[in-house]
């Protein structure tokens, strides 16, 4: 029988049969592994091939030719499943899943695993990526946070401390009265006892000490543990108001210090038209607080019926002294205080030192 032409018993199987013998070949690689090709598949495509050749009518052709291309097509299933037991192995032997997976020249591990997998190893990439951001803005902030910890902590102690009962209020001191009665001021502040010393009531110890007219200012202090110091400024008296037999210490703002029906000795009389409240008085009492201690004790009393005419008399002296206005009082004071050491005071009538340039000797 004639063979059809294009028949060669020894030629390599067509495309069609190539094929057929690897079914996984059009497949791409990363959908999954090529399975290895048993030997029951084998025997299965040689029995095809033999078919296909009777169908197209050849004869028989020798078991040599037949044997080589049954034994070609054995020795090809038998590589491609060798190489498909190759890549099972390396399958098998490659490292885990976090190896890195962008080494030149291997291929990307990302077709072996299943989508999960992959969405899970890279949410475990995202937390890691997250922790060790976390890490070091943690570490950047480190300082900060200490120092506000260490402040807080301060704070903390100190509020604590300062409203402890044991730094309650258990004594007073009262300094700077001389006037007034210790005692009494002590005595008057006992609502303060036992009160930490930061919750002292400032308006409670104001309203004890508005009722001493001699107490001109005062400051409270606060000595740990327990002491409370009133620290008072008493009025300065600058001189005697007299109304008819009553005698008025008052100070320079005419607050009274002290009442008498007898006459104050150590201080001058005021001789003022108007009282405490006359121009007269305000000038006759800054003449007075601008004298030195010692010249103030030598002066016997004051007068001014207008803020620009204020005379003094003395104690050792006949000769009264014109001031003038309280302008320039203490250069004043220095020019009477030299022209007095001068002079006899007892030989003179006038010290006019109203203009303190040209001093006046009568």
């Amino acid at each position: 029988m004639k063979r059809p032409d294009g028949f060669d018993p020894g030629a390599r199987p067509s495309p069609d049969r190539t094929q057929r013998t690897t079914p996984t070949a059009s497949k791409p690689a990363r959908d999954r592994p090529e399975a290895p090709v048993t030997e029951q598949e084998t025997d299965v495509l040689e029995l095809d091939a033999a078919r296909l050749t009777s169908k197209r009518g050849s004869p028989k052709v020798a078991a040599g030719p037949r044997a080589s291309s049954a034994g070609r097509t054995s020795v090809t299933s038998a590589d491609r499943a060798s190489k498909t037991d190759d890549r099972a192995s390396k399958v098998e032997d490659s490292p885990s899943t976090t190896e890195e997976r962008d080494r030149p020249g291997q291929p990307s591990d990302e077709h072996l695993l299943s989508p999960r997998e992959a969405a899970r190893l890279r949410r475990r990439h995202e937390r890691q990526e997250i922790r060790r951001f976390t890490a070091r803005k943690r570490g950047r902030h480190r300082p900060w946070m200490l120092a506000a910890a260490v402040l807080a902590a301060l704070v903390v102690v100190s509020f604590a401390g300062a409203y402890s009962p044991l730094l309650a209020v258990r004594s007073i001191e009262v300094v700077g009265a001389t006037r007034v009665d210790q005692a009494e001021i002590t005595k008057a502040l006992s609502g303060q006892m036992g009160r930490p010393l930061a919750l002292v009531d400032p308006g409670a110890v104001k309203a004890v000490l508005v009722g001493y007219p001699l107490i001109a200012s005062y400051s409270l202090e606060s000595q740990p543990p327990s002491t409370l110091v009133v620290r008072i400024v008493e009025r300065e008296p600058v001189g005697v108001l007299q109304s008819g037999t009553v005698y008025t210490l008052v100070d320079a703002a005419g607050v009274t210090i002290e009442r008498s029906d007898q006459p104050i000795a150590g201080y001058p009389t005021l001789m003022v038209a108007g009282g405490a409240t006359s121009k007269g008085f305000i000038a006759a009492a800054a003449v007075i607080r601008a004298l030195p201690a010692d010249l103030r004790a030598r002066v016997a009393s004051v007068s001014a019926s207008t803020a620009d005419d204020v005379t003094l008399t003395l104690v050792d002296s006949p000769a009264e002294v014109v001031w003038g206005s309280a302008e320039q009082s203490a250069e004043k004071a220095l020019i009477l205080a030299k022209t007095m050491a001068a002079t006899d005071p007892s030989q003179v009538n006038q010290y006019d030192v109203s203009s303190p340039s040209a001093a006046i000797v009568r």
